[in-house]
């Protein structure tokens, strides 16, 4: 297995914004050339069914094309799925878990069934109402993983964002102010368990 690939899986309830988020990971990605592949797994599409996304992120060519089984990185972006999808099914133990959660080390312990890895958490609602006034958890989730796998420098992410968000919110400039300031934030803010 190529060393300096990295193996991401997100999981997040429909219109959270998992999706969106890996894929703007794979642009930033991209942008810092990277080799990338970033994909959603679709299942029923509704508002607030669980959904899962991936991303590859590698430093040469990327010769696979099947699901992530055993990811480097998981992200939670509703703790809710906790309880009810296996998060940590595949996580290798020398990557680490991002929730965005409150809950209390026991209870994050507890329910993932003896996960021995790195656990990370953010208070991604807390992020978001401070820099956007709306919980929109995607945009620290971006920066949380940024930030706990190392997969790109912080500032060129950060630059890259900016872009990014200018050309997303065209039409909409005063949203780029407050995601950018989410993105810092959050890098601010992650912590470990």
């Amino acid at each position: 297995m190529d060393s300096n690939l990295v193996e991401i899986r997100w999981h997040g309830r429909g219109g959270q914004g998992a999706k969106t988020a890996s894929l703007l990971l794979a642009d930033a990605a991209f942008n810092t050339g990277k080799y990338i592949q970033g994909f959603p797994e679709y299942g029923p599409e509704r508002m607030g069914a669980p959904i899962t996304a991936y991303n590859r992120i590698s430093d040469k060519p990327i010769r696979i094309h099947s699901n992530i089984y055993e990811p480097d990185y998981v992200v939670v972006v509703d703790d809710t799925l906790l309880e009810c999808v296996d998060v940590t099914s595949g996580l290798k133990e020398t990557g680490a878990i991002v929730i965005n959660t409150t809950k209390t080390e026991d209870y994050l312990r507890s329910v993932l069934k003896g996960y021995k890895g790195e656990i990370y958490t953010i208070d991604a609602r807390k992020v978001s109402m401070e820099t956007l006034g709306k919980y929109f958890p995607n945009t620290p989730m971006l920066a949380a993983i940024v930030k706990v796998s190392g997969i790109m420098d912080e500032q060129e992410f950060i630059n890259d964002m900016q872009g990014s968000f200018k050309h997303k919110f065209a039409k909409k400039p005063e949203v780029i102010e407050g995601n950018m300031k989410a993105l810092e934030l959050a890098l601010k803010s992650i912590k470990k368990v």
